[in-house]
């Protein structure tokens, strides 16, 4: 097994990264194409979801693999490789079947423990099987991913420990209160009509709001997802329809809960576009507040403009993007060192002093200081003073963005009564989820069966070796039988075949032994040599093991459930 993935995810990379490479179905369906075009992968499949894009392959050679598969990705998402690279992540052989068997229990989800992500996988196996992608390792490798998955939510309580990306984010959006309470009488507009939008208009549906309006940029799906939610509705007081797109803008001004989740390229509800349904709304302009941060717990900065207190800054005005503040991350980015420097003075109120100069080693222990910290916790912490922080009105529009890149501008969280929730948010708000006893269990489930796997590949290796073995030790019988049919010409049959099956039963009971034990042996870590030693030892043709080992795959994918 020589299985290779590389990706990146919610946990290596931050959200404006995994926005620019997402992958469309068209994109997804190139990139596996070339992949297996490309000399060192014999397989490949792609999971692509809305905070993860990982490229899986069966390679020939490791360090090779991983260059082409990493340029793959730059390449069919558009962003360079360089900027890409440090955010990628690579795993092989065991530790890559582990990675994938943990993110099909959930364990690397962004809400630990969430179920959608087996449906997903078992999308990108389908995808990799209609495409001629996917081979007996990964066909094997996914089909087992799913096993363990389900095993998981099914013995331990992992469900407890999270919940699904749809069910976390209304409950950021009640904000902590009940989401039945919260839920009760609103109208809901759902955005898109696939599978992460269905799920959330069911969500809705359960939590009792009293209308939901779906609208699509394909009309019939949107009316079908609508007579789904009509007839499932056995209360009888949910009342869905759908709506074309080009009619979202007047059931913003109606809709009390948003949620998007459409595969656009760009926006599909700009700021100004919510900002005008909430004067449509209330009869008066949308107020915009500045210093306000985010709608999570642990909020990042908000993006306010430079305003008086920006005085003697020493960075240059012309410079910095519109709309960030000069204390923000995005206004240094791309300084020199020296106005770095002045710049966290100036930030924390004080002056450069140039007669207190660093040394190097100074330097070399904050940057092995910094770099702890990024590592913990994902990001460098900037050098920010407090910016004032406004009262918010408490919010009476709600919007709920799952889509990667994002439906909704997220400028819109500077606008008063208005709450939005996106995928950034989700990672900031779940970042400190309490974890569940039940995930040191299913962690203990997933090396079981990492280990299990394993097992069976390196076992399932040597096995057209030991198939070959046996049918040149029946091929040494007949010929031994035939010599003795031409030298002992008067035998009967009865003893013709007393002779056969005693020859046969010696063969037999001399190979069983040692093939038993070397299929053992194989299965465990370090067993793959065994298959060599053995073709080696009964000068076995290499031919005749691989013809057995195509057949093997031939009826494993005739046989293969649909």
């Amino acid at each position: 097994m020589s299985l290779l993935v590389v990706g990146l995810s919610h946990r290596s990379a931050p959200v404006s990264v995994l926005e620019r490479a997402a992958l469309s179905a068209d994109a997804q369906m190139k990139l596996l194409q070339d992949t297996v075009a490309a000399e060192p992968a014999t397989e490949a499949a792609v999971l692509a979801t809305c905070n993860r894009i990982e490229l899986y392959a069966d390679v020939d050679k490791f360090h090779a693999g991983v260059a082409e598969l990493s340029t793959l990705l730059a390449q069919h998402s558009g962003v360079g490789l360089e900027e890409l690279t440090p955010y990628l992540y690579v795993h092989y052989e065991d530790r890559a079947v582990h990675h994938l068997f943990s993110v099909a229990c959930g364990l690397d989800s962004m809400v630990v423990g969430e179920g959608q992500i087996l449906g997903q996988i078992k999308d990108s196996l389908a995808r990799a099987q209609d495409l001629h992608t996917a081979g007996k390792l990964l066909n094997d490798l996914f089909q087992q991913a799913l096993r363990v998955g389900k095993r998981a939510h099914s013995e331990t309580g992992i469900d407890r420990a999270g919940q699904s990306l749809v069910t976390f984010g209304l409950e950021q959006l009640a904000a902590g209160g009940d989401v039945r309470d919260w839920a009760a009488g609103r109208t809901a507009l759902v955005i898109g009509a696939g599978s992460m939008s269905s799920l959330a208009a069911a969500t809705l549906a359960r939590a009792g709001v009293a209308e939901i309006v779906v609208a699509n940029r394909t009309f019939e799906r949107a009316e079908r997802l609508a007579e789904i939610l009509a007839e499932g509705d056995d209360t009888g007081t949910v009342t869905a329809r759908a709506v074309r797109m080009d009619a979202v803008a007047a059931e913003l001004t109606r809709a009390d809960v948003v949620v998007s989740c459409t595969g656009a390229t760009g926006l599909v509800l700009t700021a100004e576009a919510v900002a005008q349904a909430v004067e449509g709304r209330t009869g008066a302009p949308a107020a915009e507040i500045t210093g306000t941060p985010r709608t999570t717990a642990h909020a990042k900065a908000p993006l306010a403009s430079a305003g008086p207190g920006d005085d003697n800054c020493p960075l240059d005005l012309s410079a910095v993007q519109p709309g960030f503040s000069l204390m923000g991350e995005a206004a240094v980015a791309g300084m020199d060192a020296a106005t770095l420097e002045q710049h966290a003075a100036w930030v924390a109120g004080g002056t450069v002093d140039r007669r207190d100069r660093r040394t190097p080693e100074t330097d070399a222990e904050l940057i092995t200081a910094l770099a702890a910290t990024a590592a913990t916790v994902g990001r460098i912490p900037e050098r920010r003073k407090p910016e004032p922080v406004a009262e918010r009105p408490a919010p009476f529009v709600f919007l709920l963005d799952l889509a990667m890149p994002r439906d909704i501008d997220a400028a819109v969280h500077r606008l008063a009564g208005v709450r939005l929730v996106d995928i950034e948010s989700l990672a900031e708000a779940s970042a400190d989820a309490p974890m569940a006893a039940d995930v040191d269990q299913v962690r203990r489930i997933v090396s079981d069966e990492v280990a299990a796997f394993g097992a069976a590949q390196r076992a399932a290796h040597i096995t057209p070796t030991v198939v070959a073995l046996r049918t040149m030790a029946a091929d040494v019988v007949a010929g031994e039988i035939a010599r003795l049919d031409g030298r002992l010409p008067d035998l009967d049959e009865r003893q013709r075949g007393e002779i056969r099956q005693a020859v046969h039963r010696v063969v037999d009971k001399l190979l069983h032994a040692p093939t038993v034990r070397v299929k053992q042996l194989a299965a465990e870590p370090g067993g793959a040599g065994y298959a060599d030693a053995l073709r080696t030892l009964f000068d076995l043709d290499p031919e005749t093991v691989a013809a057995v080992s195509r057949a093997g795959d031939s009826t494993d994918t005739k046989d293969r459930p649909a």
